[in-house]
């Protein structure tokens, strides 16, 4: 068996201090595999946001371990987290957070420049992104002239076009109607099943919970439920 790609280990995080502090992560255990789809759903306030900003090193445990592929990521400097993100992760929002007045092709640029590619091979793996989102031909188009849909799509094209071990998803759709909701999963379930790509989302809403293979639910900064698609 695989060893997980992602493991928390009596995670907890502490904002604060004395009477003012706040268990945000009352002591996580999570186990991750290559290639699962995890959606963590729970109340404001369970927690969930907060595991996701640990696995997204935008954060870092105030005790316990967060391995990624085996390296103590929770541990690692600023820079070293940043180098885990810059090559490993790639984020969806629920704000899309472009770039306004720059076009679809820029936006999905971005994160290669900040890794120094050329320029004519940024154009082409931003082109081939966009493409694989469905907005070829779009490539000129700024976020006001696309859709909010549209949009997100600019936004996945961005966050897969380093090709990342785990695609990291916050209410991805919460900014959408139901139909462009739909279309949206319908990617990134196919970025899963197809491309091998891990998905972490965050989700409150049951049916978008319902296009991963399992469910974690958090209450109170603790797991409640971890439990496969079927039985969630």
């Amino acid at each position: 068996m695989s060893r997980p790609l992602i493991e928390l280990h009596g995670v907890r995080k502490i904002y604060g201090q004395g009477e003012a502090a706040v268990t945000a992560l009352d002591g996580i255990d999570l186990a991750i595999a290559p290639g699962e789809f995890v959606a963590m759903m729970g109340p404001s306030g369970s927690g969930k946001s907060t595991c996701m900003n640990i696995l997204g090193c935008l954060d870092t445990p105030t005790e316990g371990r967060y391995l990624f592929d085996g390296v103590d990521a929770g541990r690692l400097p600023r820079d070293g987290r940043a180098l885990l993100r810059r090559h490993f992760l790639g984020f969806v929002f629920q704000g899309f957070n472009l770039l306004a007045r720059t076009s679809a092709l820029e936006n999905v640029e971005l994160p290669l420049v900040y890794r120094g590619l050329p320029t004519a091979e940024r154009h082409a793996r931003a082109r081939a992104a966009l493409a694989s989102v469905g907005l070829e031909g779009r490539e000129s188009h700024t976020p006001a002239e696309l859709s909010g849909g549209q949009q997100q799509r600019v936004a996945i094209a961005r966050a897969i076009v380093t090709e990342p071990k785990v695609l990291l998803a916050d209410e991805p759709t919460g900014n959408l109607d139901s139909a462009r909701s739909h279309e949206i999963m319908e990617l990134i379930s196919e970025l899963n099943r197809v491309h091998g790509i891990t998905v972490v989302m965050v989700t409150h809403e049951a049916d978008i919970a319902a296009f991963a293979g399992r469910v974690v639910s958090f209450r109170d900064g603790r797991v409640e439920r971890d439990l496969p698609r079927e039985a969630a």
